[in-house]
């Protein structure tokens, strides 16, 4: 899966979805959590960035993690004197940081980590107290967004029931789904929603 990513950095960010997919889930994050200028923020499954510039406009600081190097090499090509994004090549599920954060987002990550409740345990980890999580994902759908294949894909995007109850028992609060965007291909639509959540 890295390797397919990699080979795919360069163009990653050239077509309308993926840039529609990060801003209306910055929108959507926006619209529902205040994003104040003394926050660290953690974007998880970060790629080029595209979510994680519009968040660095906001807050204090904000660490891009992702598997793929050659993704965050684009990000090391848009750091500038006026926004830039921390990029740290790790497996923060076997090897955490050392650092806390205000709050962690993602935009269509966690359907390539196998294990959910895993995920949102080191998300708790990685958080302050009162901290939030903010990540966008699919609705549950038939197995068709990847156009390319679903290698390391391990979910068919997600049914909100079981991914609450999931989230909860990690130790989140409040949980809540938002629609952000709806990818609209011939004759099928794949919705994808914001689920936030607080640390207790």
């Amino acid at each position: 899966m890295t390797e397919r990513f990699n080979e795919a950095a360069a163009q990653w960010d050239s077509g309308d979805m993926r840039q529609n997919i990060a801003h209306s889930t910055f929108e959507t994050i926006a619209s529902r959590i205040a994003l104040l200028p003394h926050m660290d923020i953690l974007d998880f499954g970060a790629g080029t960035g595209l979510l994680s510039f519009k968040i660095a406009l906001q807050v204090k600081s904000v660490v891009g993690i992702d598997l793929s190097e050659k993704m965050l090499e684009q990000i090391e090509a848009k750091n500038s004197d006026t926004v830039s994004v921390t990029p740290i090549c790790q497996d923060i599920m076997n090897e955490p940081l050392d650092q806390k954060f205000h709050g962690i987002v993602s935009s269509m990550a966690m359907h390539h980590v196998k294990d959910t409740a895993t995920l949102f345990e080191t998300f708790h980890k990685h958080l302050k107290r009162d901290g939030f999580v903010a990540i966008a994902d699919l609705e549950a759908e038939d197995g068709s967004f990847h156009s390319h294949g679903n290698e390391g894909v391990y979910h068919f995007g997600f049914e909100r029931d079981a991914l609450r109850q999931t989230i909860e028992k990690c130790g989140f609060i409040s949980v809540r789904f938002h629609e952000a965007y709806t990818v609209v291909r011939e004759d099928k639509s794949y919705p994808i929603f914001v689920v936030t959540a607080i640390k207790v």
